[in-house]
This record gives structure tokens, C-alpha cells and sequence, in this order.
């Protein structure tokens, strides 16, 4: 089930296991914190850095075995010394978009397109997140990459519910993320592949087909891997 949460414009998952109630502490996400930047509404451009990985897909290699992260693809919203925050998106969660409207008494418009809802991560698993294009007046919002922003007020669901919202954009429920250091580990462990994004990726393919694309991206191909090594 999904609710409105106390703080005014959010929304939250309640069906969560007993052994993730911690995160109803949360009283939302503060994507100033998150994504440690100064100000969600005027964001300075990412570090430049070529050690970093801020909007590039990270895609696992057949050797991943973590049931949360097998054949997944993960957006990096952010990546720095301090650590990694991002969005799985290829991983369908078994929820529509239109059971979260009903949950928030939110009644979608004739045109209304429905989707799968994705589980985002590990992290905050009851808070969720919209990943978009095309910047809007949304309450809580940060550019993450040029014409790319995530939300994660309700009133952006309203919008998108009645035919008024970014054409292109998918929801999560969680995200995941990475320690300082934690990240540059598991890619020098050969864990991951990275890639530039692309948004047919991102936004229009099967979920099922975006881990094999995304590999495309850089030329290879995912079947032909070894789960036994990794990549040069």
C-alpha cells in the first residue's frame, strides 16, 4: 500500500517486511543531502572528472551475483569521493503506476499511459523517486544531468496523472547506494561495466532488454561474457 506521507507532497510505500521499518523514520527524501548539492533548483554542473561517474549507466557483469543487482542496469545520478547514489532501471517491481494512484486517491485522465513501477535499490525502499525529462515547477526536484532531473514530490504524479507531467520518465520505489570508496571497489573488482546513457535505454526499451543494450553501447556483448572473469 502507498500513502501520503507527513511531509506535505511526498509518497511513501507501506507494505514494507518488518526488517525494513527503520526507514519509516524517514520523513522524506532530501535530494539536497542526497545528491550533495547546494541547491536542487540551480545545480552546478557535475565533476568533470573522468575518475567519476555521474550519468553514465553502470551495467553488471555476468559475475554479479547479488540478488538486488544481477542483470541489472543502474542509473548514476552521483558519484563523487564521498560515494555513489543511483536508480536500478530495468528491475519491475510487479506494481503499476495506476495501483500507486489508486493508494493516493489520485484519478488519472482518459490519456493516461500505465507502467510498471521498478524497484530503484536497496535504500529507502518506501520512498519513491520519478527520473524525467523536461524540467517542470515540481516541489522537490534536481537536475541530475543536462535535461535530466528526479523528483520526488507527489504533486509530480498529479501532473503525470492528468496529462500534464514529462512524457518521458519512469518511477522507482528505492534507490541504492554507495559508500565512500565503495563503488571504485566493486569496479576495480570488474563488477560493472559503464557506459554513456542512452535514452531509448533509459525511458523506451523492454526492461528486460536494457542491460544487453546498454552493453551494446560500449560494443559488447553480455552473452559471450564468462561470469567467471571480468573486463579489460
Amino acid at each position: 500500500m502507498f500513502y501520503r506521507s507527513s511531509v506535505p507532497g511526498s509518497f511513501r510505500r507501506t507494505n514494507i517486511s518488518p526488517a525494513h521499518r527503520a526507514g519509516f523514520v524517514l520523513s522524506g527524501i532530501d535530494l539536497v543531502k542526497v545528491l550533495k548539492t547546494p541547491n536542487t533548483k540551480d545545480m552546478e554542473s557535475h565533476n568533470s572528472d573522468s575518475t567519476h561517474l555521474n550519468n553514465r549507466f553502470l551495467v553488471a557483469m555476468p559475475q554479479l551475483q547479488d540478488r538486488l543487482f544481477a542483470q541489472s542496469v543502474t542509473y548514476l545520478c552521483e558519484h563523487d569521493e564521498n560515494g555513489a547514489f543511483g536508480l536500478v532501471v530495468n528491475k519491475p517491481l510487479g506494481v503499476d503506476l495506476s495501483q500507486i494512484f489508486v493508494q493516493l486517491n489520485i484519478t488519472p485522465g482518459a490519456d493516461f499511459i500505465d507502467q510498471p513501477v521498478l524497484a530503484g535499490g536497496p535504500v529507502h525502499i518506501e520512498q519513491g523517486f520519478i527520473l524525467h525529462k523536461d524540467g517542470g515547477d515540481w516541489k522537490h526536484t534536481a537536475e541530475v544531468a543536462d535535461n535530466l532531473y528526479l523528483t520526488t514530490s507527489l504533486d509530480i504524479l498529479e501532473s503525470i496523472a492528468n496529462g500534464h507531467g514529462p512524457e518521458e520518465y519512469l518511477v522507482t520505489l528505492g534507490c541504492a547506494s554507495w559508500g565512500k570508496g565503495q563503488l571504485d571497489d566493486e569496479m576495480l573488482a570488474n563488477s560493472w561495466l559503464t557506459c554513456n546513457v542512452s535514452d531509448e535505454v533509459l525511458f523506451h526499451l523492454p526492461h528486460d532488454a536494457r542491460a544487453s543494450a546498454a552493453a551494446q553501447i560500449i560494443g559488447i556483448d553480455l552473452s559471450l561474457l564468462s561470469p567467471d572473469v571480468g573486463h579489460a
